[in-house]
């Protein structure tokens, strides 16, 4: 099952998040027919973002992650909850690339140079927007940098998605991220940089243990951990017919007089989880007098 932990160490001079997301990523390369380098960009902005939703205070809070960069992928969005539920979607899911010079896939390539947005919907009057360059494109370093730039906080991302070679389906995905309180001390600061030296790539100890909880003692070793929370996390898309209903209200009668003169029933597409929605001409019509 994927999941989500969260845990305090050194006294709570550090705070750290990590996820295993194999499941959920899998299901927007179903839904959206990823190929492996969208599906690998992808599933780490959403195992990104799934972390960055768990550090919302409200039952109603949302972040979003954008990755707008000028490679063959597009933009890439993902929208996050602080109950574990995630959604997300590329421009183009059907992006080949050659591997990179490590032989990994070309998320970088992929995404190109561009910006990493950052949105947060808190229920103010205006939501919380933050914008940084992209550092390399391949999501974790980016969203480091975002961290670092945009909220003064010192943080260290890891995220990985590895593909089965057999059926391009995804294997293993997942990430942690750690942050440093503004009180930690030095030692606790020198101690945490030497763990990340040595770390191993997410996907590599995904491989040797599939558990969140793996992920953390490798980044926290030689700490106490406490861990304060687990959370259940999946692809989660809140669209349905009656939501979209009132979205095609809400382009006006002329529109929607238009598209009924046209003589054919329409369909709506989701972005976000690639479901389509038909309406009949009667149901146009219906639209229609309702305005």
């Amino acid at each position: 099952m994927d999941k989500m932990i969260r845990a305090t160490a050194a006294n709570a001079q550090v705070r750290a998040f990590a996820c295993v997301s194999r499941d959920t990523v899998e299901e927007a390369r179903i839904r959206h027919g990823l190929s492996p380098v969208a599906c690998a960009a992808l599933g780490r902005l959403m195992s990104g973002g799934v972390m960055m939703g768990a550090m919302l205070k409200g039952d109603d809070d949302i972040v979003t992650l954008q990755l707008i960069g000028d490679g063959p992928l597009g933009k890439a969005t993902v929208t996050a909850d602080s109950k574990g539920r995630v959604k997300g979607y590329v421009d183009n899911p059907d992006v080949m690339l050659p591997p990179n010079s490590l032989g990994k896939l070309d998320v970088g390539g992929a995404v190109g140079n561009g910006y990493l947005q950052v949105i947060k919907d808190m229920g103010l009057k205006e939501p919380y927007s933050g914008q940084v360059m992209l550092q390399t494109g391949e999501v974790a370093e980016d969203l480091t940098y975002y961290f670092v730039t945009s909220e003064q906080i010192p943080s260290s991302v890891g995220l990985g998605v590895l593909m089965n070679k057999d059926d391009a389906s995804v294997k293993r995905a997942g990430g942690f991220i750690i942050q440093l309180m503004p009180f930690a001390s030095d030692e606790v600061l020198e101690k945490l940089e030497e763990n990340i030296k040595n770390l191993e790539p997410v996907t590599k100890m995904l491989e040797t243990r599939d558990d969140p909880e793996y992920l953390l003692e490798c980044l926290l070793k030689g700490f106490d951990i406490d861990y304060t929370d687990e959370l259940p996390i999946k692809f989660y898309c809140n669209c349905d017919k009656d939501r979209v209903k009132k979205a095609l209200i809400s382009v006006g009668k002329k529109e929607l007089k238009a598209m009924i003169d046209d003589g054919k029933p329409i369909s709506v597409n989701c972005h976000f989880c690639n479901t389509d929605y038909e309406f009949t001409l009667d149901e146009l019509k219906a639209m229609a007098r309702e305005l």
